[in-house]
């Protein structure tokens, strides 16, 4: 049986709740969600109130924290409490305060969107989150100002929820949530390796062979803090892509398919290197690379050699959704500078 919840008025709650939320312990509440915890048993039997957003336990422990929980008027600061048979438990859940970062009314390509996520084919050039340095002009500036009061909160705080990221210069399929239980369940799959990403990469070179599996921890580089490596086991997180040819252009430039079963900071971009086959026009581990351009005309190396970014894009992205479980899938087409790039090595090679 569904416990018993009794909604109260907000003014009831002394830290002035947007909501307030009784829970009964009783015995068929106990026995539907058994826990010894009281931040879990809360977690579990709010997954059965229809009428609003389940809350992360990482959000209730917070809230608990805060001295927003109380039993039979006491309050309970203490995540860990033993659940109480036949306790009253009224949970105060303040009203998400505004986000940070500033609202900004940049142009979005927004692929999908509902109450709980949106996904946006991200344009080469954003970066996702403001950094210092970086405080505008991102795609979580705009994604505020695109959702608005859509967004429900992430951990008390109004602002969309980055479950993952892709580089600044690199383009394609990002999703993001927009409620505390979408980000909390989109985190659970990205951590368990449920999200079939897929990436369209241009490397330098003919990788043999044309398919394989690349396995090497990543970490920072021993000497230059801004890059990442393949590092010595126990050095770097594990990490594992794989790759097949979609396109061989000679010995000069390759098209890959990339797919990644761990998600690690530059993970592509490192392993592609590792390989000896860096990307094309990447600036961190692809620069002054040799590549056999005999019979490429000149006009073509020069473009080849003159991309202005990493030749990186985020092309599929597919996962269940995460309320309603139904499976998404959404694919994007190159971006036009490599698009024009690839079509102009199709007709010279």
């Amino acid at each position: 049986m569904v416990p018993a919840m009794i909604p109260e008025p907000s003014h009831t709650s002394p830290r002035g709740a947007h909501d307030s939320i009784s829970i009964v312990a009783s015995a068929d509440a106990l026995a539907a969600h058994p826990s010894d915890r009281i931040d879990r048993w809360l977690a579990r039997c709010l997954e059965d109130r229809a009428n609003d957003p389940p809350l992360s336990r990482n959000r209730l422990k917070t809230l608990i924290l805060e001295g927003c929980l109380f039993v039979d008027g006491a309050t309970i600061s203490d995540p860990s409490s033993p659940v109480k048979p036949g306790a009253t438990y009224r949970l105060d859940v303040p009203e998400a305060t505004p986000a940070i970062p500033e609202a900004q009314d940049l142009p979005l390509t927004v692929v999908y969107e509902d109450a709980a996520l949106i996904v946006i084919d991200k344009p080469a050039g954003m970066t996702v989150h403001p950094a210092p340095g970086a405080p505008k002009d991102t795609l979580v500036n705009a994604l505020i100002a695109h959702c608005g009061d859509s967004l429900s909160g992430i951990g008390g705080v109004k602002r969309p929820g980055i479950v993952h990221r892709i580089d600044k210069d690199t383009s394609g399929l990002l999703v993001v949530a927009k409620t505390d239980a979408a980000h909390h369940a989109l985190a659970a799959r990205f951590a368990d390796h449920s999200i079939d990403r897929a990436y369209r990469a241009l490397c330098w070179g003919r990788p043999i062979p044309p398919a394989g599996r690349i396995e090497g921890a990543i970490g920072r580089h021993p000497r230059d803090r801004i890059r990442m490596a393949v590092r010595p086991e126990g050095s770097g997180k594990a990490a594992v892509t794989h790759y097949r040819t979609v396109r061989a252009f000679n010995e000069a430039a390759t098209l890959l398919e990339c797919r990644l079963e761990t998600g690690r900071t530059h993970q592509i971009r490192v392993h592609l290197t590792h390989i000896g086959h860096p990307l094309v026009g990447d600036p961190v581990y692809g620069r002054g690379r040799s590549a056999k351009l005999g019979g490429v005309p000149e006009a073509t190396r020069i473009r080849l050699r003159g991309f202005s970014r990493q030749a990186l894009h985020a092309a599929v992205l597919g996962f269940n959704h995460p309320i309603s479980g139904e499976p998404l899938r959404f694919e994007s087409p190159l971006p036009p500078d490599l698009a024009t790039l690839i079509d102009d090595l199709d007709r010279v090679i």
